[in-house]
């Protein structure tokens, strides 16, 4: 009995496992290698899969909108020709990822995915250069972070599983901490211009700064316990 429990185990960790794996038809490109082989591929099929919202902001030349979160991803794929290659990316790879082994499970072959997604093509200077600032500019941002206290920045998005993880206790210590060091939250989104200036590729991003400079920053989710270690 215990071992073939044991054994139905061992199949469920496997079946996990696998599920999380990337496909085989599936190739995961940084920057450079994505551009590269988008530009020798004639007539290319792009498919951004984040939201409609996110794709009116921006998106790459020639790419169509399908929502990974959308009820009709399935559906709008069908218009895809399965013998050519496509070409799919999100905000930082995570979407993309997981639509990449869906569009491998309906039958496409050769699925290029965009390691880290449009914020770190535009990190790496692949995105388009643009003189409108939308959100807080740069001189905005020096007052914010020149004061006689430390200052802690934190760089989320409203669609970001780990920034959400992270929103409960850093606006707990925001209110907390009213007066002996500001916490200020700035949504990515709406902050295009800095996250640019700042070459921000993934989120959430927390940037401690003292005297207006950057003393410390962190890529990705940490736990309240780890960050107050740094402040």
């Amino acid at each position: 009995m215990k071992s073939k429990f044991l054994s139905i185990v061992l199949l469920c960790f496997l079946f996990l496992s696998c599920q999380g794996q990337q496909a085989k038809e599936v190739q995961t490109l940084d920057a450079k290698s994505f551009s590269e082989k988008l530009n020798s591929t004639p007539n290319a099929q792009i498919v951004d899969v984040r939201t409609p919202e996110e794709y009116e902001g921006e998106h790459l030349d020639n790419a169509v909108n399908m929502d990974w979160f959308g009820d009709d991803f399935a559906k709008k794929v069908t218009a895809l020709d399965k013998s050519k290659p496509i070409f799919v990316y999100c905000k930082v790879g995570g979407r993309s990822a997981k639509a990449s082994n869906k569009l491998a499970a309906l039958g496409f072959k050769e699925i290029y995915n965009l390691d880290g997604g449009i914020m770190r093509w535009n990190a790496t200077g692949y995105g388009k250069p643009s003189s409108k600032v939308v959100g807080m500019c740069d001189e905005e941002f020096d007052v914010l972070i020149k004061s006689d206290k430390k200052v802690l920045v934190d760089f989320y998005a409203e669609w970001c599983a780990p920034c959400k993880k992270m929103a409960p206790y850093l606006i707990k210590m925001q209110n907390d901490m009213k007066g002996k060091m500001p916490i200020v939250r700035l949504d990515a989104d709406k902050n295009k211009t800095l996250v640019t200036e700042l070459k921000l590729d993934s989120l959430p991003v927390v940037i401690l700064y003292e005297n207006g400079k950057e003393v410390w920053r962190n890529t990705g989710f940490i736990s309240e316990e780890d960050l107050k270690k740094h402040l």
